[in-house]
């Protein structure tokens, strides 16, 4: 029998047992308007089940077991064979699997892939974001193999595959396949160009040997790796199965796990390649233009996994705010704590639109849509910059909300703080982003003139978008010391995209609250900073996980 002292009230019941996707207004309305009629039935039905699924005590668990017991290295067999092989719990093979098996791998080949699949993404990375690595990497792998057609017909059934098949064996005896991808060197980082593995030319046409390492190879248990490499024509793209055709491993040494901050339940490896099998993905001395594609898959998956965590994060604060009572009444009925619900969720519903107007125009560009491919040269870096930036102060403001209870590991709180720089630092860190935006701007006029044209779509609509997009067109007109200015400008591009697209499909509270505080300078530095005339009930309530 509890003793008396130890009553527990005033307390949030957890928030499990619901659909992750219908619970979330913004996700499912973009759902809705992305998708062709003829398959969003399909698509919501898909979704909402998958959401129930992710929302179940069960599967959050399973969440809580994969980052609580990461992965182990194991180098050597009992005999002292050398193995190179990743032990995880069995809770993350569960997680992936689930994931395969929702078709966070298998978006290219069906109608409205890119946005039923994104939307997935974000559904799901709300459980356990560490199982989205393998996910991400395999799904873009896709584009990269496509520039050699006979190996895309040999892998990409596999990659597209809904079945999840663990085991080590040849990727032709198995019923689905994961993709990796090795790019960093120690000497180089994100200067792919530094690269020293060395590729050596076999006998046979288009086979290589490979020696040198990779700093940073996720996922090192999957069925093969895009790795860059060069070769005498120069730096070249090569793919890396992990089992040989006979059966026999190749050689792919694992040298130790990452021990990073967040992400904990994904293996990250150091690598080495002594006499390495290869293929060669495309022509000799093109690798960056050949992986260019899976680079900017991820870099999508980058913002989508961002918007991701700080859905959770805002739904967990609102959650926490509408059942805690403090001071007489509702926690989120008090109007500070109103206005900081509401900052966040502004903050949420703007980095979802965004990720899944991106996710739409890969949809379209694989249509043959040339304006929307142009669209995505720009809106896929500054959004992957901006959405990620924002990622970090929204989920530590939410945990905020949460006092003491947000600090404690049990409320999952400090995991979405420990995962929440990830996407900005991964698939190329801001400043890589922002220069990317420079090159595109300066060698790819089309790509500006469909970015105009999409956040012409809203012009009249609100005075201080009006006047951000005419500073913006400033700014741009400006090539004065350009490199050091490239953040201010990455971020003005993705802020204009942002308050055009809430300016078009969000309720009009959303989209004056964006308006007045991100583009119309009436904020402060820090959430809850809103200017208090504004509709901050209303935006509240819109992001309450009920479904």
């Amino acid at each position: 029998m509890a003793a008396s002292t130890h009553e527990v009230t005033n307390q949030a019941p957890p928030l499990v047992d619901y659909d992750v996707f219908a619970a979330d207004r913004v996700l499912s309305e973009a759902v809705e308007r992305h998708l062709a009629p003829e398959v969003l039935d399909e698509a919501r039905g898909d979704l909402s089940g998958f959401g129930r699924t992710a929302g179940s005590a069960q599967v959050q668990e399973w969440g809580r077991l994969a980052n609580e017991n990461p992965p182990k290295l194991r180098t050597h067999d009992r005999y002292g064979n050398r193995v190179d092989e990743v032990e995880f719990h069995p809770s993350w093979h569960r997680l992936l699997g689930k994931g395969v098996s929702a078709g966070l791998t298998a978006a290219w080949n069906r109608p409205g892939g890119h946005v039923r699949r994104a939307a997935a993404f974000v559904v799901w990375t709300q459980v356990e974001a560490g199982n989205g690595c393998p996910l991400s990497m395999t799904h873009a792998a896709v584009p990269a193999l496509r520039t050699e057609p006979a190996l895309a017909a040999e892998w990409e059934p596999r990659l597209t595959s809904m079945l999840y098949d663990w085991d080590m064996r040849p990727a032709d005896q198995k019923a689905g396949a994961l993709f990796g991808m090795g790019m960093t060197e120690k000497q180089g980082g994100s200067d792919v160009r530094a690269n020293t593995t060395e590729a050596r030319p076999l006998a046979e046409d288009g086979t290589y040997e490979l020696r040198g390492h990779k700093w940073f190879c996720s996922a090192p248990m999957s069925d093969g790796f895009l790795v860059l490499a060069r070769a005498p024509g120069g730096l070249t793209c090569f793919l890396v199965p992990r089992v040989l055709a006979d059966g026999a491993r190749n050689v792919f040494r694992i040298q130790r796990l990452k021990e990073k901050l967040g992400n904990r339940s994904n293996a990250s490896a150091e690598v080495e390649f002594d006499g390495t099998w290869a293929r060669r993905v495309g022509d000799e001395g093109r690798g960056v233009r050949t992986i260019i594609g899976m680079v900017a898959a991820t870099r999508l998956d980058c913002a989508l996994g961002a918007a991701s965590l700080m859905r959770q994060a805002v739904a967990q604060a609102v959650h926490h705010s509408t059942y805690r009572e403090a001071f007489g009444g509702r926690l989120a009925d008090k109007p500070l704590m109103r206005n900081v619900l509401a900052d966040m969720a502004l903050e949420s519903e703007a980095a979802t639109t965004l990720a899944m107007r991106v996710a739409a125009a890969y949809d379209a560009a694989e249509a043959g849509d040339e304006s929307e491919r142009s669209f995505l040269r720009l809106a896929v870096p500054a959004a992957k910059y901006w959405v990620t930036k924002r990622c970090t102060p929204t989920v530590v403001e939410a945990a905020e909300c949460l006092g003491g209870n947000g600090y404690v590991e049990e409320s999952g709180m400090p995991r979405l703080v420990r995962e929440s720089p990830l996407n900005s630092i991964w698939e190329g860190a801001g400043n890589v982003q922002a220069l990317d935006v420079l090159r595109a701007l300066q060698r790819e006029p089309r790509a500006l003139d469909a970015f105009l044209r999409e956040v012409g779509r809203a012009r009249g609509a609100d005075h201080r978008l009006d006047g951000a997009i005419k500073d913006l067109l400033t700014e741009l007109a400006d090539l004065d010391g350009i490199e050091a200015r490239a953040r201010r400008l990455v971020e003005r591009l993705a802020l204009v995209l942002q308050g055009a697209l809430l300016v078009r499909y969000a309720p009009p509270a959303v989209a004056d609250a964006f308006c007045a505080s991100r583009l119309g300078g009436d904020w402060g530095s820090a959430f809850g900073t809103l200017p208090h005339t504004l509709d901050l009930a209303s935006m509240v309530e819109r992001a309450r996980p009920v479904s």
